[in-house]
């Protein structure tokens, strides 16, 4: 019979951290988009149960926009919740990586409802993290050819269209956050702990 797991990722500004329950596995990633890509992989490779981050600010928001555009069981929760557990259980200690352990151990013991997206919305979730991805890659891209231009001119046009992609990205990211924050995936404003905390599986 096979056993069920439950994922928490801690969202950095740099990287990701990602914690698995029962099996203590663990890996980090960057939080860009190559390192979004590895992460989708992995975890599609784990077919987990139950995948559970902080709404975090936005941070959170690109990443849950790959795992659900990846068919994954995410759920995004409030971060009072995750600490009134942790307090509960005694998990104060903070790091990162102990952070994505205790989400994973949240997500184990409250187990948050997953509510699938809607066709639809799963498409549109999909074309939207596609173009992110390309506009990054094209940033990038953009930020080399800069370093090394040497006519003005170019550089010029080099950095309006820097410029531009930054603000396209930003946008992309809002209407991204609006999108989340108006699915089933965002349980952030919900009271989930429907249990008593530190019961369930640890």
């Amino acid at each position: 019979m096979e056993r069920s797991l439950f994922v928490g990722i801690d969202v950095a500004k740099d990287h990701l951290d990602v914690h698995a329950v029962p099996t203590d596995a663990t890996f980090r990633v960057a939080h860009d988009a190559a390192g979004l890509a590895t992460l989708c992989e992995r975890l599609v490779a784990w077919a987990p149960t139950l995948i559970v981050l902080e709404a975090t600010g936005g941070h959170e928001v690109p990443v849950v926009a790959a795992l659900a555009s990846a068919g994954l069981p995410v759920v995004v929760v409030n971060p009072r919740q995750v600490r009134d557990y942790a307090r509960a259980t005694g998990q104060l200690a903070k790091t990162d990586a102990l952070d994505a352990r205790i989400l994973a151990k949240f997500a184990a013991a409250i187990r948050p409802e997953v509510r699938p997206l809607p066709d639809t919305q799963t498409r549109a979730l999909d074309e939207a993290v596609t173009r992110r991805r390309q506009l990054v890659e094209m940033l990038g891209a953009e930020e080399n050819r800069r370093r090394l231009v040497r006519d003005r001119s170019v550089q010029g046009q080099i950095e309006a269209h820097i410029t531009w992609l930054k603000r396209a990205i930003k946008e992309l990211d809002r209407e991204l956050q609006a999108t989340i924050r108006a699915s089933p995936l965002w349980r952030d404003a919900e009271a989930v702990l429907r249990s008593t905390p530190g019961s369930g599986p640890s």
